[in-house]
């Protein structure tokens, strides 16, 4: 069902990226957006080498709760460079897929959320904390960044769904 979901995705979210996306309202999209920002790149990175480009400029809405470059560098020695080789392309595709909602979620949806479906096909959990959100373990430190087809989430730490988390 999963690769059924993503497949049709990468169908329809290409037809729209060759028919020509442009922006709405003036914003860039998620990918244009996390590109233009110096502490995406390890992130943006990781979406070229898991061919989500597409994806991830297509009309969605989608919310990304983007993890910094930061939140990358505190995963375990090598990982990064061991999720980007092309023999992981799955698991990465599964991490970053565990990073999108689909729809535009706000700051100010979350108040009434204590969980989210992921794209990957697995929950977050979402709370609050003296106005603090957090997903998962991640604290959200810059919210609502919105883009033409989605929102932005900034988050401290990158999330993992629990197969992969054994695995690491």
């Amino acid at each position: 069902m999963k690769k059924l979901i993503s497949a049709f995705f990468l169908v329809v979210l290409s037809a729209s990226a060759v028919a020509g996306h442009h922006a709405k309202d003036g914003h860039k999209d998620i990918v244009d957006t996390a590109a233009s920002n110096d502490m995406f790149s390890t992130l943006v990175t990781a979406v070229k080498s898991a061919d989500m480009v597409t994806t991830l400029k297509g009309d969605g809405p989608f919310t990304v709760f983007a993890p910094t470059d930061e939140a990358f560098a505190a995963l375990p020695a090598g990982t990064i460079e061991m999720l980007l080789k092309p023999e992981n392309k799955q698991t990465l595709v599964k991490i970053l897929t565990y990073h999108v909602v689909t729809g535009k979620v706000t700051a100010k949806d979350v108040a009434g959320l204590s969980d989210a479906t992921t794209v990957e096909g697995s929950k977050v959990m979402v709370s609050t904390d003296m106005n603090k959100v957090i997903i998962n373990d991640a604290n959200v430190i810059k919210a609502d960044i919105m883009t033409s087809n989605g929102v932005i989430h900034v988050i401290d730490t990158v999330l993992l769904p629990n197969d992969v988390k054994a695995a690491l």
